[in-house]
């Protein structure tokens, strides 16, 4: 039996030599070095947080190609937002971001490729996209998603013989809404966008990261162009914060009303003279 019990462990470890020494590394020199952590570019002295554009402020600043229809939502979303609504950006109320928001790096990324996927690990409200480039074609029935379905195949455009550019197009149909910024900027309301990004390293600088991204959007009047950049941390052992929406969020909405949760736990109105919510299934007089 000992005998017997050496020989299959013996079949069982040349077959699993055999399988480790013909599996497709992505480190094998034909693959871009994006390992690390990347933080957005930070244009300095613009008013607000980050926008689509980078070097542009966030709102009306980013001059986005808006139809007349969705100009008007971003007004509305704007002058909620002034008077303590969250607007047009239901990331507020702890939803994901999605395509193309959880692109802004609001909190570090990184970047694992693989022959088959490169996925792109978010450490904010969306947690992660997968990127297919194993040459699969568009699956038919797909679910609504926030981040949608991307497909991309890499280039090796200086015709080095390595990898140089990750070609990718997301689709949808996506679940929304969905804004490019906190203001509430919008993408249209049908959920039909389709994103085209070109992902590569800066020619000067390997610690710049570009993706080049054009956003095709029924809100839009034309195809809508950025090139975002990202920063290598220049830490080889960065810190990777754990952040949970919900963990510390005191947005509330009830119906269609925003409301705060006060740090003892009392609901708080968002703007001057807001009604409470209905309490028609609550018994007992409020006190």
């Amino acid at each position: 039996m000992p005998a017997r019990t050496s020989m299959v462990l013996l079949v069982l470890a040349a077959a699993l030599g055999a399988t480790t020494s013909t599996a497709p590394a992505a480190d094998d020199g034909k693959y871009p070095n994006w390992k690390g952590q990347w933080a957005r570019f930070i244009t300095r002295g613009l008013p607000g947080q980050a926008g689509h554009d980078q070097t542009k402020p966030w709102g009306f600043g980013q001059e986005a190609p808006l139809t007349a229809e969705y100009q008007a939502v971003l007004e509305a979303s704007i002058a909620d937002q002034a008077k303590g609504g969250i607007g047009n950006f239901p990331t507020a109320r702890c939803f994901p971001a999605g395509m193309p928001h959880m692109m802004m790096a609001f909190g570090p990324q990184e970047y694992v490729i693989t022959p088959e996927t490169t996925y792109i690990l978010v450490n904010w409200d969306d947690h992660s996209r997968r990127i297919f480039t194993d040459g699969r074609d568009w699956p038919a029935g797909l679910e609504p998603s926030y981040a949608g379905y991307s497909i991309g195949r890499w280039i090796d455009e200086g015709g080095t013989g390595r990898y140089d550019v990750l070609e990718v197009e997301t689709r949808g149909p996506f679940k929304g809404p969905r804004a490019y910024d906190g203001t509430g900027l919008p993408l249209a309301f049908d959920n039909q966008s389709l994103f085209k990004e070109r992902i590569h390293l800066d020619k000067a600088d390997p610690n710049i990261l570009h993706n080049e991204m054009t956003v095709i959007d029924h809100a839009l009047t034309r195809p809508w162009t950025v090139d975002k950049r990202y920063v290598r941390s220049a830490n080889p052992q960065p810190v990777w914060t754990e952040y949970y929406c919900g963990e510390s969020n005191a947005q509330l909405v009830i119906g269609k009303e925003a409301y705060f949760l006060s740090p003892g736990g009392e609901l708080m109105p968002t703007r001057k003279d807001q009604p409470p919510p209905d309490l028609r299934y609550f018994s007992g007089t409020p006190k």
